[in-house]
């Protein structure tokens, strides 16, 4: 062993045989007094025989005092083996008296010596520092009796000694047996710590400890802390040596399997293909289930002959199970005021879905573990901006934005696959989305959800309750690829046109966000922000930019689209667009202003005549307002009485609903015909013919139901409607205006016709919050209960009917 600047080196029991034993048998207790030599990073035991390499001045001047004097020599351990100039501060208070058997004085002036330890020894007294460090010591002899408790201890440190020398590759085999031979417990716990790796203030303590059966026991407890070390150590050795172990064995049997494929005259490549799918597989991050399952099809593969017919199939399956995206996401990104600016930047108005998507991404800041993403249905008519909002809500979250278009689907396979059974089989169109999205939490667009079909092939909508269920989607099965998928990090978006063809089951998963019409302000807003800038750019327009005047995009709104949202008048801007970029590139002066009274030469004659109220007051005729999915429409009604036998007539492509609507509103006039004047027999010798213009259109709905009624009643009692009055309920037998649906779109279509009053159910109050304030300026909404109150809104008596026949007869 060498002492000074490294570790004790491997033990060797031979040394202890260096002196007599009757030199250690005359050992006393007695005070002692002699050079001290500090050691670095050594603790000298007694009996302990170990090299020593002496180069400090001080140093090298004790050694050369203690041999000229024939005086003890005291070695003690330094605390910090890093100072050079050592003082009493810097050492143990308890060292061991050497004997130097052997010195050489080597080239460089160090001195190299072999010393054994005779017993240990307590510092008493510094006598002096220099030019030398010069100790009282007292020196201790340690009892040698074996009492029965030092017996106990003396065979249970044997025996945890014994498996740490079979564990530990370092100690010798025959050191255990030299343990067994020492009959002394003090020099056997001293053995024992000398053998182990321990840090100097271990052994220091165990030098420390006096009492044998003390040392006994300190020892015990590092020989059982080695032992667990050295069992952990084993263990994970034994699990490479058995990874290694299969490994090579898996190479041979590899290398005999390709031997004899050359043999055969075998193709090669059928191995290739084998051992990149292996390395693939090794490579992906797949959960423990898809392992095991890719592994057992990777092992069928690999025993059937390149031939196989089965051959193709497994391999595409691997390739699916491979290529999918099973734990790779996109982290989000939860800065609130830089997705505001996103959605801001990319979309006008729309202040619903914005905030909806906010609110997500604040609850995801407070609770990122517990927060499920949203499953969100954008419903409105086309052209509203659904499918952009998707893919700039995914830009702004930071998210792989993917889509599907579910319009004519039919068939279930289309959603959950086709089992591996099937010729030509493959998974449905959400695993092969989400193997194109490449992460597990893309923003994912199920566009067109209300197009789906249901025939004999099954129901594609009840497939999707899977997909869109929170509580379901973490294991989605798709009959492909026969393992679950998890779902449930897809931020789901489904787009459609209205609600009605959706089953209930389907949407009650789903959280439903209305997309408005857009009024003519939003619409000229719009173009100006988005629409003009990317059809200038899109037509190379950059540097002669034409100038549309509001004048021209209102009469482009109102004469030549007619939409709820915005796809038609971005086309109209387009078509200019073209126009000047055909007359720069024929070297002509670019269209630098786009007017009103320019438009009919640019696109052509108006093709849309705007919704007007009517020019008159007329009796019969009352103007009723509709939705439809290009938003909201005005819808006359019209009625005319003929002689006959109380039959009634409709036409206008009317619905069930609205047929029932129109028998609810004859026989609510009949009961009411002594309240309205009518004659006892009016309705037996006159036939009833209500129409709605319009006729290649079809109709249905029963909030049309107050419109046919007045209408019908203003026919009855010769009483004109008021052309400037437009009206929406449903109607009871007793004369109750009961609430519809979609009355914002309502609203604004009579606000763009010039009327001036709308009657609406009274229990569509809470629906005008969602109508701009500006159209409320214009408009008096009259909410009503009955249908009386309608009646006395709309109907002009007899005398104001010719008062304003006559005024008009004098314009």
């Amino acid at each position: 062993m060498q002492m000074g600047w490294t570790q004790p080196g491997p033990f060797s029991f031979d040394e202890f045989e260096f002196f007599e034993d009757e030199d250690l048998e005359e050992l006393t207790d007695e005070v002692i007094e002699g050079p001290l030599l500090p050691l670095r990073d050594l603790v000298f035991y007694p009996r302990m025989v170990s090299p020593l390499i002496v180069g400090r001045d001080r140093s090298v001047e004790a050694v050369e005092v203690a041999l000229e004097r024939d005086e003890p020599l005291i070695v003690v351990a330094q605390r910090d083996p890093e100072v050079e100039d050592v003082g009493p501060e810097d050492l143990y208070p308890f060292g061991t008296d050497v004997i130097i058997g052997r010195m050489l004085r080597m080239p460089d002036g160090t001195l190299s010596l072999l010393a054994q330890g005779r017993q240990r020894v307590q510092i008493l007294e510094y006598v002096h520092l220099e030019p030398y460090i010069r100790v009282r010591a007292l020196s201790i002899v340690e009892p040698t009796e074996r009492t029965r408790l030092m017996e106990a201890l003396v065979r249970a440190v044997l025996a945890l000694f014994e498996k740490v020398v079979q564990l530990n590759r370092s100690l010798p085999e025959d050191l255990y047996v030299f343990a067994l031979n020492i009959r002394e417990p003090g020099w056997l716990a001293d053995l024992i710590a000398q053998s182990l790796n321990l840090e100097n203030a271990q052994r220091q303590e165990v030098l420390e400890t006096l009492d044998p059966a003390a040392r006994l026991q300190r020892v015990s407890v590092l020989l059982a802390r080695e032992l667990d070390v050295l069992e952990l150590e084993d263990e994970i050795h034994s699990r490479v040596q058995q990874e290694l172990d299969r490994s090579q064995r898996e190479y041979f049997l590899r290398e005999q399997m390709r031997a004899i494929q050359t043999e055969l005259g075998e193709t090669d490549a059928f191995t290739r293909e084998i051992n990149d799918l292996r390395e693939r597989m090794a490579q992906a991050q797949l959960p423990d289930e898809v392992r095991a399952q890719a592994e057992k099809e990777l092992g069928r593969l690999a025993a059937m002959p390149p031939t196989a017919p089965e051959v193709g199939i497994i391999r595409t399956y691997l390739d699916w199970l491979l290529e999918l995206p099973w734990m790779k996401e996109t982290e989000d990104d939860l800065d609130l005021t830089h997705v505001e600016e996103v959605l801001e930047s990319h979309h006008y108005g729309l202040p619903k879905a914005k905030e909806r998507i906010l609110e997500y991404i604040a609850v995801k800041n407070l609770a990122p573990e517990k927060m499920r993403s949203p499953i969100l249905c954008f419903v409105g008519p086309p052209g509203t901006g659904k499918t952009s909002l998707g893919q700039s809500i995914a830009k702004a979250l930071g998210r792989n934005f993917v889509r599907v278009s579910l319009g004519g689907v039919r068939d279930e396979a289309e959603i959950r696959g086709h089992r591996r059974t099937y010729i030509g089989a493959l998974p449905g169109r959400i695993i092969q989305t989400m193997r194109r999205a490449r992460t597990v939490n893309p923003v994912f667009m199920l566009d067109e959800v209300d197009k789906l079909g249901l025939d004999f092939r099954g129901d594609p909508a009840a497939a999707l309750l899977e997909v869109l269920d929170p509580e379901q989607n973490h294991a989605f099965s798709d009959h492909y690829l026969e393992v679950p998928y998890n779902l449930s990090k897809v931020f789901f978006i489904t787009t459609a046109n209205t609600l009605d063809p959706i089953p209930p089951a389907l949407r009650d998963r789903m959280e439903m966000i209305e997309f408005p019409s857009y009024i003519e302000e939003e619409k000229i807003e719009i173009a100006r922000r988005f629409l003009i800038p990317r059809q200038v750019e899109e037509h190379g327009l950059a540097e002669h930019p034409p100038h549309f005047t509001d004048a021209a995009l209102r009469r482009m709104i109102r004469e030549y689209t007619y939409e709820a949202g915005v796809r038609n008048l971005e086309r109209e801007i387009a078509s200019v667009c073209r126009k000047a970029a055909r007359r720069l590139a024929e070297g002509k002066s670019p269209i630098r202003r786009v007017t009103a009274e320019a438009l009919p030469r640019l696109l052509g004659p108006p093709r849309y005549l705007r919704d007007r109220a009517e020019g008159k007051d007329e009796v019969g005729l009352a103007t009723g307002l509709a939705w439809t999915e290009a938003g909201g429409d005005l819808m006359p009604v019209e009625v005319t009485l003929m002689p006959g036998k109380g039959g009634l007539t409709l036409t206008g492509q009317l619905g069930e609903v609205m047929q029932e609507s129109a028998q609810a509103a004859l026989s609510y006039a009949r009961s009411r015909s002594q309240e309205l004047g009518l004659p006892p027999d009016i309705f037996e010798k006159t036939d009833v013919h209500i129409h709605l213009p319009e006729g290649a259109i079809p109709k249905d709905g029963p909030s049309a139901g107050i419109t046919m009624a007045t209408a019908l009643v203003s026919a009855l009692t010769d009483r004109a409607v008021r052309r400037d009055v437009g009206m929406t309920g449903e109607i009871t037998l007793r004369g109750r205006v009961l609430p519809v649906g979609g009355l914002k779109e309502k609203v604004l279509a009579a606000h763009r016709a010039g009327l001036k009053t709308v009657v609406i159910p009274q229990r569509n109050e809470p629906d005008l919050v969602e109508i701009p304030r500006r159209v409320l300026r214009h408009l008096e909404v009259v909410k009503v209960e009955r249908m009386e109150e309608v009646l006395e809104i709309a109907l002009l008596n007899t005398e104001g009917a010719e008062d304003t026949e006559s005024t008009e007869n004098t314009e």
